[in-house]
């Protein structure tokens, strides 16, 4: 039987009819997962050029990641994936390439040495690969954990997104090695939580607190520092939600932006605009550290809870602000003219709680150190049953977003919350941790902490490149283990944070002395810092300051915002008692694989898939 086939424009009508019904399943398929206005809400430039652009959406209903890869300008094809700390190798990719005459899709790793390789089991899934007059856009999805042990498990945290580009065609996808490939990497947090928009009230109003026409220096990073005033006469008004303001053209180069307001008991700060580190800047500065606002690269706006509002303005409230902002300039881009910043929406009917920000984690100082030379050495600091007891009513407090801070060699932080000494549930938690991109996170779930309970914050830290022990303090050599939540209602409690106790370190040192032939200064007259500086580093004095951190007493910080500690003994403090710590999660491996295919998928770059 003759089958008449379709007219030109009758196929064309056909096809727009399938890609229609396409989308409308997909976003059938993700409702409840994202707001209606987009069904990739989330997007990013890849790398300094704008040449990839990454769009992205979740559903925790099928734990599913669903990509919108566009390549402006494809050539021979294109590689994107994850890998642990944004390494090529190791890598868990998908890569389109072509060979000349076809061009495939398919799910890949690399190895140790960078060499690509089929995967044997296809977990990304190509769903259209389409030509846009923007370029070439490929939609794909993969499952959170596929339980494939070459794949990356997607998690909460920071995920350290690979990319690269192919210039030429190459016969095999084994033919392929990344370290002659143009490449880079975007952190980003992937899995954003499932939260509904608060409501706005209506007497809102925006300020913008952006530092104008920077000449962006071409260097590869730069924290610029802008100092900005409220209005004179600017009362108590409530912060309810915040977003970027990134100047068009520059998507690429703005990595994140922070703004901090001053301290209240200086009268006024000088008007600075210029690096962070110049030699101009004024020592002044230093005291704006306040948080009000942060955003990192991937991050949408950030609303407070229709009950809260972080309050700015008024009777002891500093008028003046410092906007930093991270270039990220890999190119060294010259005479590149920024005014990125954050808009800030506020209103004056204030909300029926202030919200507040605590400090967690370990004081700065240098009796807590990492030896060199670790892969992963823990550090934990802790906020007592003894400090939440005294500080918190006895409503408790509400913990609504949290903001994790390490230096150059953190690489994990995790803050638990332990009640009657059991370990209850996890605030926030970043296994991919990394310094250069730090944002403030809405939790996905409200964490309420109440008196007598204890919050445990640990930092894992890398210093696998470095020759003397690192200490804790200050300095971006030195190191840093922060959880800064946020939360409501605002109590007098900012601060809430150990170290070990000095006394027991010096012990530590003489202990140290005993079997190293005195090579340790235990004199009044050598800091801390020089003291660990000359011990030798074998294993016996490894495993003691690692045992000390974890058994000795401790030096406990519970201050209010005066930075005056709370009435009562803080010293030689017993560390809490955890009888129970929580399970580690558990991947959880899709039930079904559907019909995902045996090997790499043939795709037709003129039009969808084939």
């Amino acid at each position: 039987m003759h089958v008449p086939r379709p007219s030109v424009r009758e196929a064309a009508s056909m096809y727009g009819t399938a890609v229609a019904i396409f989308l409308v399943i997909l976003v059938a398929a993700l409702q409840g997962s994202i707001p209606t206005e987009s069904p990739f809400p989330y997007r990013i430039p890849l790398d300094p050029e704008g040449a990839l652009e990454l769009s992205w959406n979740v559903s925790y209903v099928q734990q599913t990641v669903h990509f919108q890869l566009l390549v402006r300008e494809f050539r021979a094809g294109v590689l994107f994936g994850m890998s642990d700390r944004g390494e090529l190798e190791n890598a868990d990719l998908v890569v389109l390439w072509a060979d000349g005459h076809s061009a495939y899709f398919g799910d890949a790793w690399s190895d140790q040495k960078g060499q690509i390789h089929l995967d044997s089991q296809q977990d990304y899934q190509l769903l259209q690969a389409q030509r846009t007059p923007e370029g070439l856009s490929l939609l794909f999805k993969r499952p959170f954990s596929t339980c494939d042990p070459r794949d990356y498990l997607i998690e909460d945290g920071t995920v350290h997104l690979v990319y690269g580009i192919l210039e030429q065609p190459f016969l095999s996808l084994e033919a392929i090695n990344t370290s002659v490939l143009q490449t880079g990497l975007q952190r980003v947090q992937l899995l954003k939580p499932n939260i509904s928009t608060p409501a706005l009230p209506s007497d809102m109003r925006t300020m913008e607190i952006r530092a104008p026409n920077v000449l962006v220096p071409s260097q590869e990073t730069t924290y610029w520092c802008h100092i900005t005033e409220l209005p004179d006469g600017f009362s108590r008004h409530h912060i309810v939600m915040y977003e970027p303001i990134v100047t068009k053209g520059n998507e690429a180069l703005v990595h994140h932006m922070e703004v901090f307001q001053c301290a209240a008991e200086l009268e006024s700060f000088p008007h600075f605009s210029g690096p962070c580190d110049s030699k101009m800047k004024p020592d002044r500065l230093n005291y704006c550290r306040h948080v009000l606002a942060a955003w990192a690269l991937g991050a949408k706006a950030f609303y407070y809870p229709e009950e809260a509002g972080l309050a700015f303005g008024g009777p002891g409230s500093s008028r003046f602000l410092r906007l930093e902002v991270h270039y990220h300039n890999p190119l060294k881009i010259q005479g590149r003219r920024d005014s990125s910043g954050i808009r800030l929406y506020y209103t004056a009917t204030l909300r029926r709680f202030d919200a507040g920000i605590l400090e967690l984690g370990l004081v700065y100082t240098p009796v807590m150190a990492i030896p060199p030379q670790e892969a992963a050495f823990i550090l934990t600091g802790y906020c007592t049953d003894k400090c939440t007891q005294m500080a918190l009513p006895p409503s408790g407090i509400h913990i609504f977003a949290s903001q994790l801070h390490t230096h150059l060699t953190g690489r994990k932080v995790v803050t638990v919350l332990a009640r009657d000494g059991r370990e209850m549930e996890t605030v926030n938690r970043d296994d991919h941790y990394s310094p250069h991109f730090q944002e403030i996170r809405m939790l996905k779930k409200i964490v309420s902490v109440h008196p007598g309970d204890v919050l445990i914050t640990s930092c894992t830290y890398n210093t696998e490149d470095r020759k003397l022990a690192t200490v804790g303090g200050f300095g971006i050599l030195e190191e840093m283990c922060v959880n800064y939540v946020h939360y409501y209602p605002q109590t007098q409690l900012e601060l809430c944070k150990s170290a070990v106790d000095p006394g027991f370190l010096q012990k530590y040192f003489h202990l140290v002395n005993r079997f190293n032939s005195e090579e340790v200064c235990t004199c009044p007259q050598a800091s801390v810092p020089e003291q660990f500086a000359s011990v030798p580093w074998n294993s016996f004095n490894r495993d003691v300051l690692k045992a000390l951190y974890g058994f000795a007493p401790i030096s406990m910080h519970c201050n209010k915002s005066s930075a005056v500690r709370f009435q009562g003994e803080w010293s030689l403090q017993p560390l809490p008692e955890i009888i129970s710590k929580l399970e580690e999660p558990a991947p959880q491996c899709p039930a079904s694989r559907g019909h995902s295919p045996s090997g790499p998928t043939v795709v037709s770059i003129g039009g969808g898939k084939s």
